[in-house]
């Protein structure tokens, strides 16, 4: 192996890759750890000690002054955490958390961005977020709202905004001032805890003994270490990391897999070629047990250098990245060198290469020593299979067809409440994994109809496409092999794509019921004025204004909810989707009902419902039922007209609006729009349903985005895998492609047809995966029984398709350019 460089590097590159992603994620973790700590600890590291009063009462001035007085005690910082609602800002109300910080000294957490913090009675500092909420600025004034006293009466104190701080979360609107100065704001007396930081010298137990004595009280006050506190905070405040990477660590395991397949087909190429040597040895009495070791320590030996690379060139992008966020603005700690995960991961490479270089060193040093008088290099018996592979094969199929029929038939009706989706999605899992166990030990049978498909358009190429498809058909193992990685990064990646297609279809319901626009205004018990609705219709800045009415209303004994909301008229709501019948068969005497009402009266379309309101009683036609809650909290939606029937007021309880501008300065204008045209009325309520919407979808956004990223490592192990077989295959058909220069093929022509059996690869791949992937993510889409639609996205697959063929046929340039450096006649002198 050390005599040929090239193939010790083609045959550990797959592995190097897994390596590099591997230990990265290991840095990765370790940098996004302490760069959550460092910008989000709730403790100072300058506190010894924290002081904490476990229950009531709180711990009073008096004895934050005993503590003070304590030997050893360097400084006290009280630490006090409120809040209270904004007054008088507008329909939308606005909250602002009060939190106890010096302000300056080892103890404070905060930093003056302009002004000065906050020394005088009803004076804060707010942090940007606040400020920008609030639109104020140093010398500002912000009403608080107070609590109700004991005569229901309420009342607001004005504060004075005296300093932008940077705080140490930024997660909500903060305002900051010294303890008693927030004490005093929020009406109580005392502090929740102390935070004490020794005198040099002085943080032992001795002090923490010192500090319990000077607080004899009836209530519970406890003295813990500050590095305790600090690591209690660190540990809750990494747990979603935690989480993130567990995530991480199952993308990376696949990963891991893909590059042992690929690792695991590149050597079994490469002792193939090499039958010929391996048959001399035979001949001259080495045992097959020999062959077996020396072959292993190849793959032990390609293992450690790849292991390494993996790891340096990881090390150095971990240390390159804090360089490059300082170009974009950010700060980021630089990693420590962990010294045994870097062992472990190179260990882990030398475990993966060996155990993939196992099973072609068996088949290659059971080749005979007769194998020394041929001249072939490839074996015969490659485009058959053994009767148990076979039979295993046909095994693995069966059981996860079986498993498959298991889950379907646990599945209930959507909405049961008693459902548990998690053993029928592990039981996916158990399925999957049986069905790509089939799929490697069926490859090389699925390979020749899978074949016939996508090799019906590169035939059209004349012979350059059919000496491409006769090239990958003609050694089907190998092409088995080489697809199976390929199709394991297109199920994953297809997989996920349908699922979060049908997972987005969901979302996008539940949106549509929770924000059905962007602006929600509620006019109190009057509802809102029909010259206020004018006037909104008319502002430049909204659209799509739509009033709509609510009536409670009687089914028998059954209570219900009924709104008249038009559902073409907000665009939101064409994402919901019926269970029953057809959404926009909605019209008079017809009704759209919630499945959980539907549920109960046992109800669906077609059927009839006698409903009442007040006095009057009016029979309807259920024209569908929702896959869901309905958009308001309603349980039934129905026309003007049968509200009117039923007696309910003409007045209009509420109006939905969408911006006119959806960035966020547009939606502040229409914020701001729709405030002063609404103002006067008596219990008005604006809700800003924008937000809400906005953050549910870029969390989704974000796991999609997250998932199909991580997911990209797969693929791109199996693009590596596809370059490192073409690479190989081209050195064992030197003598292919000579006589096919000699016959005239040109170089580039010879350069394309090696071009289009990499690319086909990809295509097989892909289509293996698709018929994996989609018919599994449908079935996971059905078990979490969310009621989401089962969706093909069939543009995204097919440029994923399209993407990877191109992609694995980039792949193939590099060798193909090897192979028409060679002459022909020099080719034709080549042994095969």
């Amino acid at each position: 192996m050390l005599s040929r460089p090239g193939r010790l590097v083609m045959t550990g590159l797959s592995v190097l890759i897994a390596a590099f992603v591997v230990f990265a994620a290991v840095l990765a973790q370790q940098i996004a750890v302490r760069t959550t700590l460092e910008r989000f600890s709730g403790t100072s590291p300058a506190a010894d000690f924290v002081v904490t009063a476990e229950e009531e009462p709180l711990i009073t001035q008096a004895e934050a002054d005993a503590v003070r007085r304590v030997p050893g005690v360097g400084a006290v910082a009280p630490r006090l955490n409120n809040g209270l609602p904004v007054a008088g800002g507008g329909l939308t109300e606005h909250f602002l958390r009060l939190d106890g910080d010096p302000g300056t000294g080892a103890l404070s957490r905060v930093r003056v961005v302009s002004g000065s913090y906050p020394d005088g009675l009803r004076e804060v500092a707010v942090d940007r977020l606040a400020a920008a909420q609030l639109n104020v600025a140093p010398g500002g004034i912000v009403n608080l709202r107070l609590p109700e006293d004991r005569g229901g009466h309420r009342r607001s104190v004005a504060v004075t905004v005296t300093a932008i701080v940077q705080g140490p979360t930024g997660e909500a609107a903060t305002g900051y001032a010294p303890a008693h100065l927030v004490a005093g704001i929020v009406g109580v007396r005392g502090y929740q805890r102390l935070d004490v930081q020794a005198a040099p010298g002085a943080a032992d137990a001795a002090l923490s003994a010192r500090l319990s004595a000077a607080l004899p009280r009836t209530g519970g006050v406890s003295v813990v270490p500050g590095d305790l506190v600090r690591d209690r905070e660190a540990r809750e405040r990494v747990r979603d990391l935690d989480e993130l990477f567990r995530a991480v660590a199952m993308f990376l395991a696949v990963a891991v897999v893909a590059a042992a397949l690929v690792a695991t087909s590149a050597f079994r190429i490469v002792f193939t070629q090499r039958l010929r040597q391996l048959a001399l040895l035979r001949t001259i009495g080495a045992q097959r047990s020999q062959l077996v070791r020396a072959l292993a320590a190849e793959g032990a030996l390609t293992g450690l250098g790849a292991g390494t690379a993996g790891v340096l060139l990881a090390l150095g992008a971990g240390y390159a990245a804090p360089a490059v966020a300082g170009v974009f603005g950010a700060q980021l700690p630089a990693p420590v060198p962990p010294v045994v995960a870097a062992l472990a991961v190179v260990a882990g490479a030398v475990v993966v290469t060996m155990g993939a270089v196992l099973a072609p060193a068996l088949s290659a040093a059971g080749v005979a020593p007769l194998q020394a008088l041929r001249t072939a290099g490839t074996m015969a018996a490659e485009r058959r299979i053994g009767v148990l592979r076979l039979l295993a094969g046909m095994l693995f199929a069966a059981g996860a067809a079986a498993i498959v029929g298991m889950v379907v038939d646990q599945i209930p009706a959507p909405g049961d409440q008693q459902y548990d989706s998690f053993p029928a999605l592990m039981l996916i899992v158990v399925s999957g994994a049986l069905a790509f166990l089939a799929l490697i030990a069926l490859g090389p049978l699925l390979v020749r109809p899978a074949l016939a498909v996508a090799g019906r358009a590169l035939r059209r190429f004349g012979p350059l496409g059919r000496l491409a498809v006769g090239g990958v058909g003609g050694t089907p193992r190998r092409a088995a092999a080489v697809s199976a990685v390929v199709a394991l990064g297109v199920t994953l990646v297809a997989g996920t794509m349908v699922a979060i297609a049908g997972l987005q279809g969901w979302a996008a319901r539940g949106m549509a019921v929770r924000a059905p626009a962007d602006l929600h205004l509620r006019g109190g018990d009057s509802g809102v004025p029909p010259e206020v609705v004018r006037h909104l219709r008319a502002l430049p800045h909204l659209r799509d204004v739509t009033t709509y009415r609510r009536a409670d209303v009687t089914m028998g004994r059954f209570a219900a909810s009924a709104i008249d909301l038009d559902l073409a008229a907000l665009p939101r709501l064409k994402d919901l989707y019926a269970a029953t019948g057809d959404l926009a068969d909605l019209g008079p005497g017809r009704v759209v009902v919630n499945d959980e009402l539907a549920s109960t009266l046992e109800v669906r379309a077609g059927d009839a419902l006698d409903v009442g309101g007040g006095r009057r009683s009016v029979r309807l036609t259920v024209a569908a039922t929702l896959s869901g809650d309905a958009p308001l909290n309603a349980d039934i939606i129905a026309v003007p007209a049968d509200l009117d029937r039923l007696g309910v007021a003409a007045a209009s309880l509420a109006v939905l609006a969408d911006s006119a501008d959806d960035s966020a300065t547009g939606r502040t204008a229409a914020r701001a729009a729709v405030e002063r045209a609404a103002g006067g009325l008596a219990g008005a309520d604006l809700q800003v349903l924008a937000d809400q919407r906005d953050g549910d979808g870029e969390t989704l956004e974000l796991i999609s985005t997250i998932a199909l990223s991580l997911l990209g490592l797969t693929v791109l192990i199996a693009v590596v895998g596809v370059g490192t077989t073409t690479g190989l295959s081209v050195q064992e058909r030197t003598h292919e492609f000579g006589l096919l220069r000699a016959l005239g093929l040109g170089r580039a022509r010879l350069r394309l047809m090696i071009g289009m059996e990499a690319g086909l690869y990809g295509v097989l791949g892909g289509i293996l995966g698709l018929l994996l992937g989609v018919p599994y993510a449908w079935l996971t889409v059905r078990a979490l029984n969310l009621g989401a639609p089962l969706v093909f996205p069939a543009g995204r697959l097919t440029a994923v398709v399209a993407a990877l063929a191109a992609a694995t046929a980039l792949a193939g340039l590099l060798p193909a350019r090897r192979a028409t450096r060679v002459s022909p006649v020099q080719a034709l002198g080549t042994p095969d």
